[in-house]
């Protein structure tokens, strides 16, 4: 990033690939316990046709001092402070899990300020209009760790790495705390497109419950299914990749379909 950007823009967000000159801008939001780094791969698979941006959460790598979020809305509201108000670069967003939920969160605060996102990618979780009561943060690290090794996301060697543990799970406790106490306020519904993702094998989130998210919007809306659990989106990176691709070349600013 260069010096015109504030503070804010650099404490929050990351860029890891250089992007060609007009080119579209993807902002993506991790999922509990992620970080920007999650998101190089997409980076390298999109640039420098798209302007790739990573939100690094407060509490984890080069933020590991900070105290984590509170919320999924504290979140929202970090990311958006920190975007350029005068940029008019055609934004579209992609959040998985947990980062779905900031990624919508976030499309709110943008659409009431009159920049609505070109797109909305929502990825990994169901629509925030479907509550199920969930209490993995209220217990002790072995179960919370155990959470984490089940949704096959993370490296169980690294999960067995005590000292490197005490680092990352205040982070993540505070993740599933914001994410299992998060709830829908009310609202309008959005305009832009939502174009959501999920695995067919996800013990989190079935196929019909991704396709909730087809209640928060007027505009157009499509649900992708992919072969694979709660983390299909490694191991089918080349998809995705190629379905964001094919969106933001269809899709002009705004959101409206290219000529």
């Amino acid at each position: 990033m260069t010096d015109r950007y504030g503070a804010a823009h650099r404490l929050w967000l990351r860029s890891f690939h250089q992007a060609a000159p007009g080119a579209p801008r993807l902002l993506c939001l991790p999922h509990a316990g992620g970080s920007a780094s999650f998101y190089v791969p997409v980076s390298k698979a999109l640039s420098p046709a798209v302007d790739v941006l990573a939100a690094q959460y407060p509490g984890r790598q080069d933020r590991l001092a900070e105290t984590p979020a509170g919320s999924v809305r504290e979140l929202a509201q970090g990311v958006f402070r920190a975007l350029d108000e005068g940029d008019g670069t055609p934004l579209a967003l992609f959040g998985h899990s947990m980062g779905a939920l900031v990624g919508f969160e976030l499309a709110r605060l943008l659409e009431a300020a009159g920049r609505p996102p070109a797109v909305v990618f929502l990825s990994g979780r169901r629509g925030p209009s479907l509550h199920r009561t969930e209490t993995v943060h209220e217990g002790g690290d072995a179960r919370l760790i155990e959470e984490v090794g089940r949704l096959d996301g993370t490296d169980t060697a690294l999960l067995q790495d005590k000292e490197l543990l005490e680092m990352i799970l205040p982070a993540l406790r505070a993740d599933y705390r914001a994410v299992e106490t998060y709830r829908r306020a009310p609202g309008p519904r959005l305009h832009c497109p939502l174009v959501v993702l999920t695995g067919d094998a996800d013990p989190r989130v079935t196929p019909e419950e991704a396709r909730a998210w087809d209640q928060e919007t007027d505009g157009p809306f499509e649900l992708h299914v992919y072969p694979g659990g709660h983390f299909y989106l490694t191991a089918q990176q080349q998809a995705v990749v190629d379905r964001i691709e094919a969106t933001l070349r269809r899709l002009g600013p705004g959101g409206q379909a290219a000529s």
